[in-house]
Parts: structure tokens; C-alpha cells; sequence
């Protein structure tokens, strides 16, 4: 039996340098939550996402590649990682604790790998390979003395191979360190910047002749060019006449700082010239540093910077990524006339991507450049990519006809409930990041089908704790409050789906609201029936949304609110027929503790709430042919309720048998045994004897187990997925002449999760119900082909 990745949604973590493209401008690596994930873009079928890896304790704030095949990672709790990619498998080869605190910033350059970090310091490292394993060796510390470093760059000075390193951060100016005999000296501080400095990217050139061009970007909305080249003394001869221009260049500079509060400018411009002296060897050379250019353009704080590879076209091209929700591309006006030199031009904004309002929630984090310089990516706050093509082959910078193509996303916190449609052709995911989010197989134009999220179709101000599917399209989640709310698809859901080749659906089911929008003082989903179309939004059904629509345009409209706890939710459960759901609340008491069934038409109670349990209920469960309710509680205890004549349930069994809270219970899909996973590192499988429920045989897992789910029975065998506290997947068997279930196969974490896993779910068609369907804790949503 073997276990293969059909789907992973994975959201890049908030920082700037969470993610880097290999040099061969294809691959993409990015910080998702404590994994590394891998999407190559090249891949024929879109699949986005193709593999993660684990290994990682801390968040991932800083992603760089070494070449192809060596990948750096560092994480919140100062480890630095070595990933290497050995016979197609990526596996970590070294892992130090590098600083005490959060690693900010990494950059690396050859084998030197530089690293600062929140507890105030640079340090630089080289990475030695050797037949033994590979490591970090340390060289030097630069204490910043209380300054957190934000961002760092390395490259080489112009026409030598010293190496100059630009570290800035919690202050405003950009420190330049040149390395001078294996050691990093400071040689220069530029001022200019009015707010934190949160980018520096070098300019790499082709042409040694150039100078070497320092970007930097300030949450105060600017980047500010810096020339780097080798400094010539002005001949005697000139030095005399030279004074009087110096000393009123002096004067200017000394008015710019002297303007009243209320006046804009400050320290806008800088003239000066710095002097840097590089020994290298017996030589010594200098270079001057000057300040060339001033770049405005956005309306808040710069988060990223990169320079188009050179090659990719003449004219030298910086993106800027900024929280105004925009991605800017500049470059020089004149130097399409003259030549590659770009000091001393005019820089012009010309290309402008995002949105322009509407959802501006954090803007974006980080961006880069892909394929030689024919694509332009970047992440926002929520961790969804965007992603823009060149279209056609273009030599001008002027000519460039850029468009928006599809991209990855998925859930930024931890995801807590999926369930499939009733059919198996999509699923719904819920977490955290208070969104609902739709997943399908979408038919791609070479013949590939690939998973892509295709609605998000609530998002909301609470926590969204579980869903499920009352129809393929109607759907009920419940949240971090009281209420239960049920939405139910829109036109544009159903003409996409069909657009995209997922589903297909009647004329009948068509006459529905056309969409759904989130009124200025509402807080609930409204239908749109019939408007123009800017209050729906354009929408092109032959391909999955993108980022920015699936955050605006392809909402569900909200139809029922149910109450009835008197805390907040905290787990559903629904009918195999679809006709019954049940829910539960936070509890600490009996009063609370109570399961209440609903009918799914009219959203009337059936019967009197369940009670029995003392703590909060965490799963209820319906047997297939809904004659019972199983509901399991952090009391340790599950209870069985049976269907009486009136409808309503009455308790009819109890047990006490688990020594730990037990997270999940499941029927068999034949409906004579069911289970319950416990952190007590069991899992028990109960049989009915005559009029009693007893345990028929006990799974002893190495770690807790978190969740479970029944595959129906195949050529005479059964399986059940159990999953676990460390995101491991247990696939255990039983034969219909045996009572024993035996351990098939272990998903580990190169696979499956990193962390507790919520919920799992077989998918619900008869070609496909070998693919098993997981969200954890760890961020990520996955559908595993098991075989």
C-alpha cells in the first residue's frame, strides 16, 4: 500500500523573505507555517504545490537558495536549515541554533550565508559541504547594539571580488560593511529614510564597468537608489574652483534640515558623497557611495525589493511591492535611448499591479521575479499568491503587455473542519483565517486535471471552527459564536463549476440570487439577485478565480441563522441522508453539555437536546442509516442515543473507557462497529453484543490520536485512516473473516501533517474513494491518494 500527494494548499507566511526562486528561475520555495513548501512553475498540470517539508520547529521567516539543489531556511526560534536535494528527494542535511531569538533577515552569497536576527545581531556564517554532512561555520558577529536588523544584501564591489554587505532595520539609515580580510568592517552609514527600512536589494551586473546600484525601501513609502563605483580624486587643478560649489552644496543640504514642523521634506535629500577604502591585499582602492534617485510612487510602506535578472532585457527593472495593496515596476526613462547605465536617469513608474482598493487587508508581504524575468510574483497578508505573465516576446520595456494568471493559495492559520459534497466532486475547508474556502479537480487546457481553490464562499469575523454539505449546494458552518448559519450557492458558483468542467447542474437549480455581496453596514452575506455587473464583478468561467476575485466576488449568500446554545459552537455533525444536523457548544458544566439535532428543511429542533455529558462535547457522529447519534466529550466518555418512533433520540448506552479527551469519533460505513480516537494513544472499536456495546479491539498508536474515518469495504476489506497529535496517518485494515485490525500502512510527514490533525474524510465517488482528504493544525489542507 503506498500514499501519494494529490493536493496541498499551502499560504506563504507573513514576511518578506519567506520565499526565493531557485537560479534557474523555475522553482519556487516559500515558508508555509513550520514547513517549506515547494511549487515548481513550470509543472505541465498547475498542481501548484507538490511537495512540503517538515523538519522545521519555528515559524519560517526567511527562505534562500544556495543553487538549485541547496535551499537555506531560518525560523522564529533562530534555527538556520540546510536543505539539500539528493536522487529528487529534498532532505535537511544540517541544523544549528544560529541566534537565541526570531532570525529577520538571511542573505547569502556563493558559500557565505549572512543572518541577522531580533536579538540585535548580524552573523556571518559559511556553509561547508564535505562526504560527512554538511554545516554552518561561524566567522564573525556584528552586535547592531539594540538596532534589530530588518533586512540585509550581499554583492561584490564593481571590477573586484570584495564582498560589500548592506544591513538595515529598526532605524533609518543603511549601514555598508565591506569585507577586508575575511572580516566585515563599517564603512559607511547613508541617511535619507524617515521610517524603518524593511528592503535592500543589489543590482547584480554583467558589465563590471557599471556601478554596483543599492535600492532601499522605508515604510515611508520611498526607495532611494544608491550609486556604488570606484572613486576618482577630482584633479588639483579643479579642487580650488570646486570649494566654493562644495560649501554652497553644504549650505543646501543644511537648509533641507532646518524647515518648520509643518513643512514636508526633512532630510528628503542627501548630497553628500561617502568615501569607501577597500584593502585588498597590498591594494588599496576606494569607492564613492552617492545617492541617485528617489522613487515615489506608493501610497504606504515599501516590504519588498527585487532586481530583474540581467539578460532579461536591456533596461534594468526594480519591483516593489507595497501594504497600498500594489506591485510597481520602474525603471529608467532614458536609459532606453542611451544605454544599461541607469545612474542618473529618471525613474518612471511603468508597470502598476494589485488592487486599487477595495480588499486592502495588510497589502502585499513579499514579491519576486520568475522565469528569466517573464513573470512577476508576489504574496499578500493572507498568504494567497498572485502571479502576472508577459505576453509575447519583447525586447522595449515600453512594449511589455503584462497579464494575471493563476496562482496558489490556501488557508493562513490552522484548518478545523472539510467534508466533501454529497456527490465526492468538490470539497469545503474551514479554519482559523475565518474563511471558507472550495476546492475541485479543474480540467486544464493540456488535457492535466488539476486541484484549485474555486470559491471562498464565506468570509467572517470570527474563528470558523467546522462545515459541512446539507446539498452540492448548500452548506452550514459554525464559528466561534453561537449561532449556526447555512449558505446556499449563487448563480456564478454553478456557472463556473460548469465552466471549469467540476460539476453539472440543471436549468432548475440555475433560478437562484446570481451572487452575493457584504453590505457597507451588514455583517452577513446578502444575495444579489439582478444588477450591473460592477456590483458582481466580471468573472471568466474557463479558468479558477484568482487571489484577489476569490477574496471579493464569489461569496455565497447567507439564508438561515439557527440558535439555540448557550455557548459558543464548537462541533457539527450531519446526517448520511443529509436530512438531520447536530451541534454542540463549549461547556464546563451538564446544563451545557448538551447535543442538539436539527431538521436541515425547516431548522427546527428535533425532539430535546441530548444531555448526559459533564465537559464539552468535541465530535458528534450519525450511524448511516441514522437510527444513532454518537457523540464523544473531554469527559473521556462517549454516549450512543437511538431513534424513536417520533423522531427524536433517547440514550441508550454510555461508556468510560478512554483515560484521556477523546478528539474524534467515526462510524464504519456498514454501520456495525464504530470508533473513537483518544489522546490516551488508543483507539477503540466497538461492536454491538445482544443489547450492550462493548469493546471488540484496541489500537495502540505511538503518538495521540486525533481523528479517524471509516473507508467503505472493498474486495472483502475494510480500512480505517487514523490520525495523529504529530500529523502522521496510520492506515490500518481488517478482513471481514477477522476481528483484528492490522497496521497497512504509516503516512509519515514527508506526506502527510506536522502537527494535530482535525479532521479526515474518504471521498464519496466510486472511482475515487481511495483518496483520503486531511487538515491539520500545520495550515495545510491535503487529499492523499491511498493505494
Amino acid at each position: 500500500m503506498t500514499g501519494s500527494l494529490s493536493y496541498v494548499t499551502a499560504a506563504c507566511n507573513r514576511f518578506g523573505q519567506a520565499a526565493d526562486i531557485s537560479p534557474s528561475s523555475s522553482l519556487i520555495s516559500f515558508g508555509s507555517s513550520r514547513l517549506v513548501a515547494l511549487w515548481n512553475l513550470e509543472a505541465p498540470d498547475s498542481a501548484g504545490v507538490y511537495e512540503t517539508l517538515p523538519g522545521e520547529n519555528g515559524l519560517i521567516t526567511c527562505v534562500k537558495f544556495l543553487t538549485n539543489d541547496i535551499l537555506i531556511s531560518a525560523n522564529d526560534l533562530g534555527t538556520l536549515t540546510s536543505w539539500k536535494k539528493q536522487s529528487s528527494q529534498w532532505n535537511a542535511t544540517s541544523n544549528i541554533q544560529a541566534h537565541p531569538k526570531s532570525i529577520s533577515t538571511l542573505s547569502v552569497q556563493g558559500d557565505r550565508v549572512v543572518t541577522g536576527s531580533s536579538d540585535s545581531s548580524i552573523k556571518i556564517w559559511k556553509f561547508v559541504q564535505s562526504s560527512d554532512g554538511d554545516k554552518f561555520v561561524e566567522s564573525q558577529t556584528i552586535n547592531l547594539k539594540g538596532k534589530y536588523p530588518l533586512t540585509s544584501a550581499l554583492s561584490y564591489l564593481p571590477q573586484t571580488n570584495v564582498s560589500i554587505l548592506a544591513v538595515a532595520g529598526t532605524d533609518i539609515n543603511v549601514r555598508l560593511w565591506v569585507c577586508s580580510e575575511e572580516q566585515f568592517l563599517l564603512s559607511a552609514t547613508l541617511a535619507g529614510h524617515e521610517d524603518w527600512i524593511r528592503s535592500l536589494a543589489f543590482k547584480s551586473e554583467e558589465d563590471k564597468d557599471l556601478p554596483l546600484v543599492l535600492a532601499s525601501g522605508s515604510q515611508d513609502a520611498t526607495i532611494r537608489l544608491w550609486n556604488i563605483e570606484p572613486w576618482k580624486k577630482p584633479a588639483s587643478a579643479d579642487s580650488a574652483s570646486s570649494e566654493p560649489i562644495a560649501e554652497l552644496l553644504d549650505e543646501f543640504e543644511a537648509s533641507l534640515g532646518d524647515l518648520d514642523e509643518n513643512e514636508e521634506g526633512g532630510r528628503q535629500i542627501s548630497l553628500k558623497q561617502h568615501v569607501l577604502t577597500v584593502k585588498a591585499g597590498k591594494e588599496i582602492s576606494q569607492f564613492s557611495v552617492t545617492f541617485d534617485a528617489l522613487l515615489v510612487g506608493h501610497e504606504a510602506g515599501i516590504t519588498s525589493l527585487s532586481w530583474r535578472r540581467p539578460g532579461a532585457t536591456a533596461t534594468p527593472t526594480l519591483l516593489s511591492t507595497s501594504t497600498d495593496s500594489s506591485v510597481i515596476l520602474w525603471s529608467p526613462a532614458g536609459s532606453l535611448n542611451s544605454s544599461k547605465d541607469s545612474s542618473s536617469s529618471i525613474w518612471v513608474n511603468r508597470q502598476r499591479f494589485g488592487d486599487v482598493g477595495g480588499q486592502r487587508l495588510g497589502g502585499f508581504v513579499g514579491g519576486l521575479w520568475a522565469r528569466e524575468g517573464k513573470e512577476v510574483l508576489a504574496w499578500g497578508w493572507a498568504g494567497g499568491w498572485r502571479r502576472w505573465v508577459i505576453s509575447g516576446s519583447v525586447d522595449a520595456v515600453t512594449d511589455e503587455s503584462w497579464n494575471e494568471a493563476s496562482a496558489i493559495t490556501g488557508h493562513s492559520g490552522p484548518v478545523k473542519g472539510l467534508d466533501w459534497s454529497p456527490d465526492g466532486k468538490y470539497i469545503i475547508s474551514t479554519g482559523l483565517d475565518q474563511t471558507t474556502r472550495i476546492h475541485a479537480p479543474v480540467l486544464t487546457g493540456s488535457g492535466f486535471s488539476s486541484w484549485h481553490e474555486i470559491a471562498r464562499p464565506q468570509i467572517h469575523g470570527y474563528d470558523l471552527l467546522n462545515v459541512v454539505f446539507i446539498s452540492p449546494l448548500k452548506f452550514a458552518s459554525i464559528a466561534d459564536e453561537k449561532v449556526l448559519r447555512v449558505f446556499e450557492a449563487p448563480r456564478t458558483f454553478l456557472d463556473l463549476a460548469e465552466g471549469l468542467g467540476v460539476a453539472k447542474f440543471s436549468e432548475q437549480e440555475h433560478k437562484r440570487p446570481i451572487a452575493a455581496n457584504v453590505p457597507p453596514l451588514g455583517l452577513s452575506n446578502k444575495a444579489i439577485n439582478e444588477g450591473p455587473e460592477e456590483l458582481v464583478g466580471e468573472t471568466d468561467y474557463s479558468r479558477p478565480p484568482f487571489d484577489g476575485e476569490l477574496a471579493s466576488i464569489t461569496l455565497w449568500p447567507e439564508t438561515e441563522k439557527v440558535f439555540g446554545h448557550g455557548y459558543e459552537s464548537i462541533t457539527l455533525g450531519i446526517s448520511n441522508s443529509r436530512a438531520l444536523i447536530a451541534t454542540a457548544c463549549k461547556s464546563t458544566s451538564a446544563e451545557h453539555a448538551a447535543v442538539r439535532v436539527y431538521d436541515t428543511t425547516s431548522f427546527k429542533l428535533v425532539g430535546e437536546p441530548l444531555y448526559g455529558h459533564i465537559l464539552t462535547v468535541t465530535r458528534v457522529s450519525f450511524s448511516p442509516d441514522e437510527n444513532f447519534i454518537l457523540s464523544v466529550s473531554r469527559d473521556r466518555s462517549w454516549r450512543l442515543f437511538e431513534r424513536q418512533e417520533d423522531g427524536a433520540y433517547k440514550p441508550i448506552a454510555a461508556a468510560k473507557s478512554h483515560g484521556r479527551i477523546i478528539w474524534d469519533c467515526g462510524w464504519s460505513a456498514e454501520g456495525d462497529i464504530f470508533a473513537t480516537a483518544s489522546r490516551d494513544k488508543t483507539v477503540q472499536i466497538w461492536q454491538q453484543v445482544a443489547d450492550s456495546w462493548n469493546v471488540a479491539f484496541t489500537i495502540k498508536t505511538p503518538q495521540p490520536s486525533t481523528a479517524v474515518a471509516f473507508a467503505p469495504k472493498k474486495d472483502r476489506k475494510r480500512l480505517l485512516a487514523v490520525g495523529l497529535e504529530n500529523g502522521e496517518i496510520l492506515i490500518y485494515s481488517q478482513l471481514d473473516t477477522s476481528a483484528e485490525w492490522s497496521l497497512e500502512k504509516t503516512i509519515t510527514s514527508k506526506i502527510a501533517h506536522i502537527d494535530h490533525i482535525h479532521r479526515m474524510a474518504w471521498r464519496p465517488s466510486n472511482d475515487n474513494n481511495n483518496e483520503l482528504a486531511t487538515c491539520s493544525e500545520d495550515g495545510t489542507l491535503r487529499i492523499i491518494k491511498v493505494r
